[in-house]
C-alpha cells in the first residue's frame, strides 16, 4: 500500500514521538492527568496510524455500507468527497496547520512562563489572557489534527479528549483556591478559562460584561487591550 502513501509505519512512530513530547511539558502527577495523558496519546496515535499506516476508517465504511472512493491518500479522509468538491483541501490544512503551530507554541510558551514564575499566582504573559494556555494548546493540537484527518476513532475521541482537559483543569482551579484562597479566586474571576476574549456590552451608563459560560470563560478579560 506504500504507493497510496499507507504502510508507512516509520512516519506513524515519528510523528507519535514527536506529538507526545509535548506531555512532558505538561503536569503528571494525578489519576486524572493520567487519565487525561492517556486519551491524547489514544489521539494522536488513531490520527498518524489512519494517517500513514492503514486506513481502518475507509475500509470499514467500504465493507459496512459500501462506501467507495478511488484509493489514494487522501481518500482516507472521512470527508474527502466533500473536501474535493468544494475545493477546501489547500485552504483547510493551511488552516489547521496554523492552529497545531498555535497550540505548539501555547505549550511550550505557557510551560517556560509558569516554571519561571516560581510559587505565586502567576497572571503574567499567556496567564494574562486564558488560565489554562498549556491545555488549551492541546486542545487546538488535537483539532487541529482531527480536522487534517477526521477518522471515526478520533470524531468520538475528540470531545472524550475536551471534557478530559476542562475536567483536569477545573480540578486544579480547586487546589489553587485552597492554595492561595482569594489571590487566586480573584484572578479566575478576572481571567477566562480558555478563550481570550468576552462579549462587551452596554447595560446602563456604567460599563458591563457577558462572557462565556464557565466551560470556557468565566471571567471579563482586557488581556492587555
Amino acid at each position: 500500500m506504500e504507493q497510496y502513501g499507507y504502510g508507512r509505519w516509520d512516519l506513524v512512530a515519528i510523528n507519535i514521538v514527536m506529538f507526545s513530547a509535548f506531555l512532558m511539558l505538561l503536569p503528571f502527577r494525578r489519576r486524572i492527568e493520567k487519565r487525561s495523558t492517556g486519551i491524547y496519546l489514544a489521539f494522536i496515535t488513531s490520527v498518524f496510524a489512519e494517517m500513514y499506516g492503514f486506513p481502518l476508517t475507509i475500509y470499514f465504511l467500504t465493507w459496512y455500507i459500501g462506501y467507495q472512493n478511488p484509493l489514494t491518500h487522501e481518500s482516507g479522509h472521512l470527508l474527502y468527497p466533500v473536501i474535493a468538491m468544494s475545493g477546501f483541501g489547500t485552504i483547510g490544512h493551511a488552516v489547521t496547520d496554523i492552529m497545531v503551530g498555535i497550540g505548539v507554541l501555547l505549550v511550550i510558551v505557557g510551560w517556560r512562563e509558569i516554571h519561571e514564575s516560581g510559587d505565586r499566582v502567576f497572571s503574567k504573559g499567556l496567564y494574562s489572557c486564558v488560565r489554562h494556555p498549556q491545555y488549551l494548546g492541546i486542545l487546538l493540537i488535537t483539532l487541529g489534527l482531527l480536522i487534517q484527518w477526521i477518522t471515526i476513532p478520533t470524531l468520538l475521541m475528540w470531545p472524550i479528549l475536551g471534557f478530559a482537559y476542562y475536567r483536569l483543569a477545573k480540578q486544579e482551579e480547586r487546589e489553587m483556591e485552597r492554595r492561595f484562597g482569594g489571590e487566586y479566586a480573584a484572578y479566575r474571576r478576572r481571567v477566562p478559562m480558555f478563550i481570550p476574549f468576552s462579549f462587551r456590552r452596554r447595560l446602563n451608563p456604567s460599563r458591563s460584561y457577558l462572557s462565556f459560560p464557565d466551560a470556557f470563560s468565566d471571567a471579563t478579560l482586557d488581556c492587555g487591550m
